[in-house]
């Protein structure tokens, strides 16, 4: 049986035998059912649909060229992504070439409050960096090449794979099920549940935010209302002492 029909069916059921009030109010609340089940089906939909497509994206691929120590700074290159506090934070970067061939390539990771986590010096090859996060912020992962003058070329550069793991995602989900002693499939199960538990954190996150922008929102509205009424309040006032002083001066010049 499909279960819009034994939806329906119900709301006919509770209908009959009811006055004719009943049979205009009910068709409503079946529909409005029918609504938030179909939402809330769709919700759980996407988000086992973007547990399962994570894992699939793949690490960001880039090439930086080097430059003299005096501009290496400035030709910076930085990856931004956002975190909440209390996360693991796995960044995995994979560099061409080696040490030693006239490149130095230099990593920095930071977050936008000022915390510094890893400032990894003339990486080459792979590079595995873990941190957890101290606050509800994004943080960047800084790249810098530096041109050291042994090398023979007109625009040497390195090529960096760079992978960003965040929360069950950075975990280590094999010595996980190793230790545990979980099937794959349990395993992968629990790594889904943990991925939707932090969508929902995020979700809720958000709206928080939004709730604390909506209230900075009407407060300013609020503001600039009272400044309106305010305003139109001392022009009118202006207008009105205006017209009083000019006829009081007309009368003592007695020009009118």
């Amino acid at each position: 049986l499909n279960p819009e029909q034994d939806t329906t069916s119900k709301c006919r059921c509770r209908c009959s035998g009811a006055g004719e009030d009943a049979a205009l109010f009910f068709p409503f609340k079946c529909a409005q059912h029918n609504i938030t089940s179909t939402m809330a089906t769709i919700t759980m939909s996407l988000r086992i649909l973007l547990a399962f497509l994570l894992p699939l994206i793949s690490a960001l691929k880039f090439d930086i060229q080097a430059h003299p120590g005096h501009e290496s700074a400035l030709k910076e290159r930085c990856i931004r992504n956002f975190v909440a506090r209390d996360q693991l934070v796995v960044v995995t970067a994979t560099v061409s070439g080696s040490k030693g061939d006239g490149q130095i390539l230099n990593m920095h990771i930071k977050d936008a409050v000022g915390n510094d986590y890893a400032r990894p010096r003339d990486v080459a090859g792979e590079s595995r960096t873990a941190f957890t996060s101290h606050a509800d912020s994004a943080f960047d992962v800084c790249f810098e090449n530096i041109l050291s003058g042994r090398h023979a070329g007109n625009s040497p550069s390195r090529h960096v794979e760079l992978d960003i793991d965040i929360g069950a995602d950075a975990k280590d989900w094999s010595a996980i099920q190793a230790g545990e002693k979980l099937k794959p499939v349990e395993a992968e199960l629990q790594r889904i549940s943990e991925v939707a538990i932090e969508i929902v954190q995020e979700l809720d996150y958000l709206r928080g935010r939004e709730m604390k922008l909506r209230d900075t929102n009407e407060s300013t509205n609020e503001r600039v209302k009272w400044f309106a009424i305010g305003t139109m309040g001392m022009l009118v006032a202006l207008g009105v002492w205006q017209i009083v002083y000019l006829r009081a001066y007309f009368r003592s010049k007695h020009l009118i």
